[in-house]
């Protein structure tokens, strides 16, 4: 197999590649001290404590691709071109502009934008305590691990931590964050606290436009006493490490076998799911389908028994 530029990879190569794709891609480096988003102080009342914010959730570890030129194995690269001479146009001549009517613009220049943020004096102050489930998780956007700066701020962590725990509540706090006022949530989480950053009001669609066409149905009778057998045969716990990204999974076999310079063949195209009678597919799933007498009546009052 030829790489543009190399020759054929050694053996060993292969071998260091194939591992570094299906491990090292996956995994963070524990060495490194990881790096706050952001510092300042959590205050509540007059209880100050100097904290950090980290990312808890990153796609950093994703397989990534670049896009090359085919004829020449070279990277490409993005061009801002102007959209009426098509000529490419510097970074030191673009400029943002905002739309007010069909291809008309006014413009914005960074001192401009620069003076409509807010200045932060780096103080996430809390407003209010809430239960933990009184937010609709809708509003829920990025999560943040939210930890002491130093070791001065430990015990003010601690009660703080502790104090939420014990009431089984829910800090609303804001700050300045990445340009903009931003409203986080923070709870307690495992040993330490967990700030997730919300979404504004204007953020999230209402769900009645999508819901609208939805009837008004009232379900009884067996196919709910099948749904419930259901849901009940399927009960068990949430555990995160079962769930795998199929999709990363198979990119990094793709790039493996590519390295390694196998044949790809072409995925089957999925069977099309039959389209079959509701109540029918229920008694399927619960298992009453296939068997007569016993097996109908007792699913269905196994089910009240157990959901009652």
């Amino acid at each position: 197999m030829f790489f543009f530029g190399t020759t054929v990879p050694t053996h060993e190569f292969l071998l260091w590649q194939t591992a570094n794709i299906q491990t090292s891609l996956r995994e963070r480096d524990d060495t490194m001290a990881p790096r706050a988003n952001w510092k300042g102080v959590l205050k509540i009342a007059e209880i100050v404590c100097p904290v950090s914010l980290y990312t808890a959730a990153s796609t950093s570890d994703r397989i990534v691709f670049h896009t090359l030129n085919r004829a020449t194995g070279n990277r490409v690269e993005r061009q801002y071109v102007d959209a009426e001479t098509e000529k490419p146009v510097d970074r030191e001549d673009q400029v943002k502009g905002y739309e007010v009517s069909d291809g008309n613009y006014i413009e914005l220049t960074p001192d401009e934008l620069k003076a409509a943020v807010p200045e932060s004096d780096k103080t996430l102050a809390v407003s209010a305590f809430i239960g933990c489930g009184e937010i609709d998780d809708v509003y829920f956007d990025k999560p943040y691990y939210l930890a002491p700066s130093d070791r001065v701020a430990q015990e003010a962590y601690a009660i703080i931590r502790d104090g939420l725990r014990e009431k089984k509540v829910a800090a609303i706090a804001r700050t300045m964050l990445f340009r903009r006022v931003r409203t986080l949530l923070i709870r307690p989480h495992e040993d330490g606290l967990i700030a997730t950053m919300l979404n504004f009001d204007y953020e999230v669609r209402a769900a009645a436009e999508e819901f609208r066409d939805i009837p008004d149905l009232k379900l009884k009778g067996e196919m709910l006493d099948l749904a419930e057998h259901i849901i009940d045969t399927k009960m068990g716990e949430f555990d995160i490490t079962r769930f795998d990204d199929r999709y990363e999974a198979a990119l990094a076999e793709l790039v493996k076998a590519k390295i390694e310079g196998k044949k790809i063949k072409p995925r089957k195209a999925p069977k099309e799911e039959k389209v079959i009678d509701l109540m029918a597919a229920l008694r399927e799933s619960a298992g009453v389908g296939k068997s007569k007498g016993k097996g109908g009546s007792g699913a269905r009052s196994g089910s009240r028994r157990k959901a009652g």
